[in-house]
């Protein structure tokens, strides 16, 4: 636990009353309210990194009057970020009279639990499914399977926990386990607004306001969904006296679209901003979904991954292969305006973790140029575990051919260096070249000798550039048409076909 550092409270809501806890230090996390707290030990610490889902709980927020559902990790939630917000446990969920609610019947009728450690963040991932299907209507195996890949079993395996996604929505909802949102819409309208007395967990809601609080307080740990600062909490026991926190920043939540680009606000969930890049390209609904598990993608933001810079983060390679750019802002205090300027992504990095912002700027945007005629596009994620786990290796092509001969080229690469890069002289290879086999495998050979990839726990330097090459490869061949390659299109008729 936290010493008390502060004497700034917390309100939110819970069963549809205030709560409100004093003393709250800005870096608690959002596991330790609730389990020493308010003693809701059905919330469970497992991994302490947002990887095992046994810590879930579900948000509301109200959105144009009506409430957003959204399954979290609460292991490496700040505590603070949800201030204003409705929050569910496993112990809401049932009626006063102790019936079930759906969620939790369905994991028993489907015997969805063995040791139970990991059952209750399963039923609140689930819970949150119901919530966002209308009472778990139309839940089909696909969607089970994407909306549970945060959350992780070791006893039952996952088949009869999918059955209980399914199954949950044909059982009645008990009386008083179902959520009034009228009422919740308008008891969170009803919270009291207490910015003016944040000191030290600092969470404005307009732009201007954030980058003067940045220039106020340059030495606050900026957060933006917290789920890798918050593991520097968890696990490295880092301390912040003052946290400055952008995801309530109203100009920053959007998604705007213009004729030849998409700007993300650095506030917009991964959730929101891959649904926007999938809007604008399909194929790449099985790599977003593949970015970590649902809490994970539900509680991190866009922007709060491109600052972090890791240099294994999916993001960045798929932006780069899009040539995205980025806006920084800053508060110019002697104009008393805003000041920005725009860089591609991949020239935002200066090394491992580090990048050219200065103290006072922040990343408030990332511009995606929308799809052009003739455009082909594909990233591809290599890790050890299919779903919610870090990639070895990422690649991102994007090409356009006219008469079999490469126009333009852009190739986004991750875990190969010590920042997310662009592959300058493999792009150099295919440009103006004929878009032909023998093209290709010098582009791979060029590949393969760019980068001097590392050696650590996810793969080897060797298996990292051989597979860099063969991900080139198979995106010519999957331009010739070979598609029974591609997990996007493998299905029980093509693996017949294959026998």
């Amino acid at each position: 636990m936290s010493t008390e550092i502060s004497a700034q409270t917390l309100t939110f809501l819970r069963r549809g009353r205030p709560v409100t806890l004093d003393n709250v230090a800005p870096d608690r996390t959002l596991l330790e309210v609730l389990r020493e707290d308010l003693h809701c030990t059905g919330t469970k610490e497992g991994c302490g990194e947002g990887d095992c889902g046994a810590c879930t709980v579900v948000l509301g927020e109200a959105v144009d009057g009506r409430l957003e559902y959204r399954a979290i990790n609460s292991c490496i939630r700040l505590a603070h970020s949800v201030e204003g917000l409705a929050v569910w446990t496993v112990e809401d969920l049932a009626g006063d009279d102790g019936e079930l609610h759906p969620a939790q019947e369905a994991m028993v009728q489907c015997h969805g639990s063995q040791c139970g450690f990991c059952t209750p963040g399963f039923v609140m991932s689930l819970f949150g499914m119901y919530q966002n299907t209308k009472g778990g209507q139309g839940i089909d195996r696909p969607r089970a399977q994407a909306d549970l890949s945060g959350n992780l079993c070791r006893c039952t395996g996952y088949r009869p926990i999918l059955d209980a996604a399914q199954q949950m929505g044909d059982l009645p909802l008990p009386s008083g386990c179902g959520v009034n949102e009228a009422a919740t819409v308008a008891a969170l309208k009803a919270l009291p607004n207490k910015k003016k007395e944040a000191t030290t967990y600092l969470r404005p809601t307009a732009l201007t306001e954030l980058l003067q609080l940045r220039t106020a307080h340059p030495q606050a740990q900026v957060v933006a969904g917290c789920t890798d600062v918050g593991l520097w909490v968890t696990k490295m026991h880092k301390r912040f006296a003052q946290v400055l926190d952008v995801t309530a920043v109203r100009e920053l939540r959007r998604v705007e679209a213009y004729p030849h680009h998409i700007a993300i606000g650095a506030a917009v969930t991964l959730t929101d901003a891959y649904a926007a890049l999938v809007k604008e390209r399909p194929q790449l609904k099985t790599f977003a979904q593949r970015f970590a598990g649902l809490p994970v993608r539900n509680s991190g933001t866009l922007g709060g991954n491109v600052a972090n810079g890791s240099p294994i983060g999916d993001s960045m390679p798929l932006l780069i292969g899009l040539g995205a750019s980025v806006v920084l802002m800053r508060w110019d205090a002697k104009r008393r305006a805003v000041a920005h300027r725009e860089l591609l992504l991949e020239d935002l990095y200066t090394g491992y973790r580090t990048n050219v912002m200065h103290p006072d700027e922040l990343l408030a945007w990332i511009k995606v140029p929308r799809p052009t005629a003739g455009e082909h596009f594909k990233a591809y994620k290599i890790s050890k575990r299919f779903d919610d786990d870090i990639s070895a290796v990422c690649l991102a092509i994007r090409t356009t051919v006219t008469n079999g001969v490469v126009l333009d080229v852009s190739v986004g690469a991750g875990g190969v260096a010590a920042t997310p890069v662009r592959a300058r002289q493999t792009e150099a290879a295919l440009r103006g070249q004929s878009w032909t086999a023998d093209t290709v495998m010098a582009a791979v050979a060029a590949l393969r000798a760019e980068f001097q990839p590392i050696s650590d726990m996810r793969a080897s330097a060797a298996y990292r550039q051989t597979v860099l090459g063969n991900l080139l490869q198979r995106y010519w061949l999957e331009s010739q048409g070979l598609q029974h390659i591609n997990l996007d299109t493998l299905n029980a008729a093509t693996l017949e076909a294959l026998a």
